[in-house]
């Protein structure tokens, strides 16, 4: 699988790759003039990134967040002093660290600060209920987790039945320039928002912590071999799992999105705009481009399209990642027609299809071209992408990204390749692809076979080796970028006293993508409305699970054994189309 030549790090031969699967890789005669069929990964790990564009760059401007600017020195120092900070505190190479925070300057800090020690970072979403926060911690083995403090009470809840030993505490305000740094904790005490960090063993002010520490970081021998993030995904089976990425996993993965998409783009000239959250794979590949290119990355904490458009007039980005919504969203601002957007001169959407009018809307107002994408946690983030130059196909998420390779095969045993045309399982495998599921092995065993990962959608290839997602072979549902899994939702239903029986299913949304309906049957006797349905889940669902619709049904469809068709489900959705939505028994 790999070149002979060099030590098995430094490259990823896709020659020999061909010779030893005798595959016709018909989408080399796609890549873009100057683009290689072969891929040499850096044998470097993460935090290098940050080392390397401080060392070259460092009064570049590294990250922006609400007027307030650090440059990659700055950024490279405070990243030094809370590695310093970490090691204090007993955290050590292998120990696992939580990120719970928005997308801001601590979040980038406590990122590289925990690669750089060896440690690993298991980036948590702040939208997580107790539930939620409790298997994933307990399951990784989180001691350390650096949350926002608006947090703390959730976190003081859960942490008794976690392995949690001590909590580090920040805020927006930490990062705030002047004076809204000092205005700051006035309106949040006005609206009752503000907490202050109790002096108690176990938690700790971040501020505190970064205080009178020195410069340089402790020096630790990181390979690029090691763990570098436990990166949580349902994967094929909606089971919380943690993605064991390795930093060169990481480093793959942004090396092959400079080389495919970027090769023309110079070091320490780019601005992106990082509205997509760090937490999420998708953001953290960006956030990680974007300290490998010395660019300036513009952290936006929460998505608001106010904001986002504010920052794009202000900063004018010149590479913009998203999701639909993001798009459908900048499309459709009322003030659009009137802000200059040629400063944007790539763009890359993922996460789920972007219809073909909202491409040309955008285009047409920045004249610059988007590259649609498909990837998924498993594998860093890219695998598929349309050529940034070249031929794009609508409706097709492109094709395999350098050093990746990608098949088509029978859905039922994934043993056999189909021809051009034909629907089954995509598989893909490349540098970018996890080591396994953290304590899974049985679930690694299930999806990593042979070096393919079985990514359990299923897809066609086209006749030019142009890849399209038709349709999952489970039933995640993609909502406004995130996954959801059926089954988690479902199981928050049955939990509800007067629920007998549930299925959640993805439904059509212009904005998210999808939004998720649940269909209920109740016990015998039982009285319901929507509205307490779906208060009921938001007490035990991040706000992005929680469903939008609620329909009450005296029967569920079932197969022969018994098993709820979430297919006809969908079926049954897709032939009633705008008439379903105004039935008298659904509930928003």
């Amino acid at each position: 699988m790999l070149s002979f030549d060099v030590p098995p790090f430094l490259a990823y031969n896709m020659n020999n790759l061909l010779n030893e699967a005798n595959m016709d890789r018909l989408w080399f005669k796609f890549y873009d003039e100057g683009v290689s069929h072969t891929l040499e990964v850096p044998p470097i790990t993460v935090p290098d990134f940050l080392r390397e564009s401080a060392q070259k760059y460092p009064s570049q401007v590294a990250t922006v967040f609400m007027g307030a600017r650090l440059t990659y020195h700055q950024l490279k120092k405070q990243v030094d002093r809370f590695a310093a900070a970490l090691t204090d505190l007993g955290v050590g190479k292998g120990d696992r660290v939580s990120i719970m925070l928005p997308n801001c300057p601590q979040a980038v800090i406590a990122y590289y600060a925990t690669l750089s020690l060896g440690a690993v970072a298991v980036m948590t979403n702040p939208l997580y209920v107790e539930r939620e926060l409790e298997h994933q911690w307990a399951d990784a083995g989180v001691e350390t987790a650096v949350i926002l403090d608006r947090l703390l009470l959730r976190v003081q809840k859960v942490r008794p039945r976690t392995p949690l030993k001590r909590v580090i505490v920040t805020g927006i305000q930490d990062y705030l320039p002047f004076p809204k740094n000092l205005l700051y904790p006035f309106k949040a005490r006005r609206e009752g928002m503000w907490v202050d960090v109790p002096r108690q063993e176990g938690v700790v002010s971040f501020n505190r912590l970064m205080a009178y520490r020195p410069r340089v970081g402790p020096q630790i021998e990181v390979k690029p071999d090691d763990l570098a993030c436990l990166q949580y995904t349902g994967g094929t089976t909606g089971t919380p799992k943690g993605a064991m990425l390795t930093h060169r996993n990481l480093v793959a993965s942004v090396t092959q999105i400079r080389r495919f998409l970027l090769h023309k783009n110079e070091e320490a000239t780019d601005r992106a705009i990082a509205v997509l959250p760090l937490f999420h794979v998708y953001g953290m590949n960006v956030m990680n481009l974007g300290v490998h290119l010395a660019a300036t990355i513009v952290l936006l904490p929460l998505f608001s399209i106010k904001m986002l458009m504010d920052a794009i007039r202000k900063e004018r980005p010149t590479f913009f990642l998203g999701v639909p919504a993001l798009y459908v969203a900048v499309n459709a601002h009322p003030s659009v027609d009137k802000m200059d957007l040629t400063c944007i001169k790539a763009c890359f959407s993922g996460a789920a299809p972007l219809p073909v009018d909202v491409i040309e809307k955008f285009e047409e107002r920045t004249q610059a071209r988007i590259a649609e994408a498909y990837g998924m946690t498993e594998a860093s983030s890219v695998t598929h992408v349309n050529p940034m130059y070249g031929l794009r196909k609508y409706g097709s998420v492109g094709i395999p990204i350098v050093g990746t390779d990608a098949r088509i095969v029978d859905p039922d045993t994934g043993a056999q390749d189909l021809p051009s045309g034909q629907v089954g399982e995509l598989v893909v495998r490349g540098p970018q692809v996890m080591k396994g599921y953290w304590n899974q092995p049985a679930e690694t065993a299930e999806v990593l076979r042979d070096g393919w990962l079985y990514t359990g959608d299923l897809a066609r290839m086209d006749e030019d080796g142009y890849f399209y997602i038709v349709e999952r072979k489970k039933d995640l549902i993609l909502s406004g970028g995130f996954n959801i899994y059926p089954r988690e939702v479902e199981e928050v239903l049955y939990r509800h006293p007067k629920v007998l029986e549930a299925a959640v299913v993805g439904v059509p949304d212009a904005v998210r993508g999808e939004r998720v309906k649940a269909f209920v049957v109740l016990k015998p006797s039982q009285t319901a409305t929507g509205p307490e349905i779906i208060r009921f889940c938001r007490e035990r669902l991040a706000p992005y699970k929680v469903p939008r619709a609620v329909v009450f049904r005296d029967a569920l469809p079932k197969s022969l054994a018994g098993k709820v068709l979430r297919r006809a489900l969908r079926e049954e959705e897709a032939a009633l189309g705008a008439t379903a939505d105004s039935g008298t028994n659904e509930h928003r």
